[in-house]
C-alpha cells in the first residue's frame, strides 16, 4: 500500500497541457486516485477526461455526486460544481457560492483533501492566472501533505504556480513531465510527521463550498473588512491568519486579495463605461433641445455649453480608460 494515496490537481489557463504532460508519465497501475480541477465556464463541454484518457494510461472521467474514490482513476470536476472529497472517501459536488470568481475552483478542493486525507495527500498548482490554489495548497501543506508546484518559467500562464511559491513552502516545484515521472515515488514515501487537527474555520469552509443552502456563520472566520463583496454587495470578512489574505461575505462569495483586486478593476471600469454612457446621452439630449422652438438664445446658449462639457468629459474618461496599464496574466 502507498504511503500517500490521493492527488489533487489544480490548472487554468495553459493547464490542459500541462495535465497531458503529467498523465502522460504515469503507469496504468498507478496507486492512488487523482481529482482535478481546471476552471471552467458553465457552458463548457466537460470534454477534459476524454483528453486526458487519451493522453496516457489511466481512465478518467467526469466526476458523479457520491461516487468512491477509486486508486487508478481520475475524477475531474463537472461543469460549474466545486469538486470535493466527502466522508468515507466519496465524491461531494458542491454547489456553493463561487470562490476566486470560479466554480468549480481548485482551493475547495484542496481544502477538502487537507480536511479529509491529510498527510496522504499531495496538492500540485499547475498554468493559470492570478492565485486560486495558493490558499487550498498551503491547507494541505498545514495537514502534512505534500506541496508540489509547476516550474513557471515552463508554464504559459505562470500567475498560479507563482504565486504558490510565493505562499507556501511547497516540497517540489518542477516541469509537468518531471511531476509525472516523480508522483508515482512519492507515493511511496512516508510522511514526516503526524497529521495536525484541522481547524473548524477550515471545515466551516469547506462546508460552504459544499451547498450554498449553507447558512453558516462566516464572521467567525475573521473581522469586517472596509470592503464589499463584487458578487453580491454584501460585506466582507477578512479572513484571520489566511495565506494568501482573502475575504469571504456572508453568504460565502470567497476572494484572496490578488482575485478581489481583478473584480474591483473590472467594476470601477464598467463604472467608467456607464458614466461615458450617461454623459453623451445627456449631451444628446442638451443637442436636441438645442433645436425646438421657444427657448432663448440664454436658454440655448447655456444648453450647448452644457452639452459641450459633456462631451469633454466623456472624452476625458475615455482616454483614462485607454491609459489605463494591462492587467496581469489571468484567465
Amino acid at each position: 500500500m502507498p504511503e500517500r494515496d490521493i492527488v489533487v490537481i489544480g490548472a487554468s489557463a495553459g493547464g490542459i497541457s500541462a495535465l497531458q504532460a503529467i498523465v502522460r508519465g504515469l503507469p496504468a497501475d498507478f496507486p492512488a486516485a487523482i481529482l482535478v480541477v481546471l476552471h471552467l465556464s458553465r457552458q463548457s463541454g466537460g470534454l477534459l477526461p476524454e483528453i486526458l484518457a487519451r493522453a496516457g494510461a489511466l481512465p478518467a472521467s467526469n466526476a458523479r455526486h457520491n461516487e468512491e474514490i477509486s486508486a487508478g482513476h481520475i475524477y475531474v470536476a463537472p461543469p460549474d460544481r466545486h469538486l470535493l472529497i466527502g466522508p468515507e472517501r466519496r465524491i461531494y459536488l458542491g454547489h456553493g457560492p463561487k470562490e476566486n470568481r470560479f466554480r468549480p475552483a481548485v482551493d475547495p478542493l484542496f481544502r477538502s483533501a487537507a480536511l479529509r486525507e491529510g498527510r496522504k495527500v499531495i496538492g500540485v498548482v499547475l498554468s493559470g492566472g492570478l492565485d486560486d490554489g495558493s490558499a487550498g495548497l498551503y491547507a494541505i501543506k498545514r495537514a502534512g501533505g505534500l506541496a508540489m508546484v509547476q516550474d513557471p518559467s515552463e508554464a504559459e500562464v505562470p500567475s498560479m504556480p507563482r504565486n504558490a511559491l510565493q505562499h507556501v513552502a511547497a516540497d517540489y516545484c518542477a516541469s509537468a513531465e518531471k511531476i509525472g515521472e516523480m508522483l508515482p515515488i512519492l507515493l511511496r514515501q512516508a510522511p514526516v510527521r503526524e497529521m495536525p487537527a484541522m481547524s473548524e474555520d477550515t471545515r466551516l469552509e469547506v462546508e460552504l463550498a459544499a451547498d450554498e443552502r449553507n447558512q453558516l456563520d462566516v464572521t467567525q472566520l475573521g473581522p469586517p473588512s472596509p470592503y464589499t463583496c463584487p458578487a453580491c454587495s454584501g460585506s466582507l470578512m477578512r479572513i484571520g491568519n489566511a495565506q494568501p489574505v482573502r475575504f469571504r461575505c456572508h453568504t460565502g462569495h470567497a476572494f484572496t486579495v490578488m482575485s478581489l483586486d481583478d473584480e474591483q478593476r473590472e467594476k470601477v471600469e464598467n463604472a467608467a463605461w456607464s458614466a461615458i454612457r450617461a454623459l453623451q446621452e445627456h449631451a444628446l439630449l442638451l443637442q436636441e433641445m438645442i433645436r425646438l422652438p421657444g427657448f432663448s438664445g440664454e436658454e440655448i446658449a447655456d444648453y450647448a455649453a452644457r452639452a459641450e462639457q459633456a462631451l469633454e468629459r466623456a472624452t476625458l474618461l475615455r482616454e483614462t480608460l485607454a491609459a489605463t496599464p494591462d492587467k496581469p496574466d489571468k484567465d
